[in-house]
């Protein structure tokens, strides 16, 4: 038996570990669970610098980790309640109200590479630090290329809204790169930086509130076509 079947078979032998070999719904719900507790973490960490350092930038940064958090948990208690009182109308209530916190993490976006950039804040890393976090930051790109291949023929809301939640988080981490990058390697003056700092935040902010707006106009067309089949 290879060392991946066997690994497969252990964790299929508890009660946990065979819904999580045998659904990909429950892995998507208990990965999107594990990243709502770092958020949290990340949201209060910059609150407690925000409060400590009166920094607006700060205070941004929980508010956007906040907003993150707060997406995934309505996510996972969703999925708690699911099966207590299972609705497809619950179901795209839940992707709507995830379009609105989007769209508001979009504007917060905003809001934090703006205060980026009129006050000049990028973290400078060694070159192995650098080497991780970039590492780190392509794997959440190859992970969510790959969970959008997979679960693109997957039509259930929830399972679409957690992927939204991890495209615009993915899209801040690749900002967060570049700025660290630039500072750590790069050899362009501070205009060049902060042109393409704000190219790129630009983008960034556009694309978070494109998903944001489309899951909110997707959910209420879904809800429309419901009804007439009702009906």
């Amino acid at each position: 038996m290879r060392p991946k079947q066997k690994a497969v078979s252990l964790i299929g032998k508890t009660k946990i570990g065979k819904k999580i070999v045998s659904s990909q719904r429950y892995r998507i719900i208990l990965s999107a669970a594990v990243t709502f507790v770092f958020n949290l973490l990340y949201a209060v960490y910059h609150c407690v610098l925000g409060v400590l350092n009166i920094s607006f930038w700060f205070i941004a940064m929980c508010a956007f980790y906040g907003i993150l958090a707060m997406m995934r948990f309505s996510a996972v208690l969703y999925e708690r309640n699911h099966h207590k009182l299972p609705s497809d109308d619950t179901e795209l209530f839940m992707m709507r109200f995830s379009g609105i916190l989007l769209v508001i993490l979009g504007i917060v976006l905003a809001t934090v590479n703006y205060i980026s950039l009129s006050q000049d804040i990028a973290t400078k890393h060694s070159a192995i630090i650098m080497i991780t976090i970039a590492t780190y930051t392509f794997y959440k790109i190859t992970m969510a290329i790959v969970k959008a291949v997979k679960q693109h023929k997957n039509p259930s809301p929830l399972l679409k809204t957690i992927r939204s939640i991890g495209y615009a988080e993915v899209s801040a981490s690749i900002l967060t790169l570049q700025r660290s990058m630039l500072v750590s390697f790069g050899s362009m003056d501070n205009r060049q930086v902060r042109f393409m700092n704000a190219m790129t935040g630009a983008a960034v902010c556009l694309f978070v509130l494109i998903l944001g707006f489309s899951m909110t106009v997707k959910s209420r067309r879904k809800e429309h076509k419901a009804w007439q089949n009702q009906n």
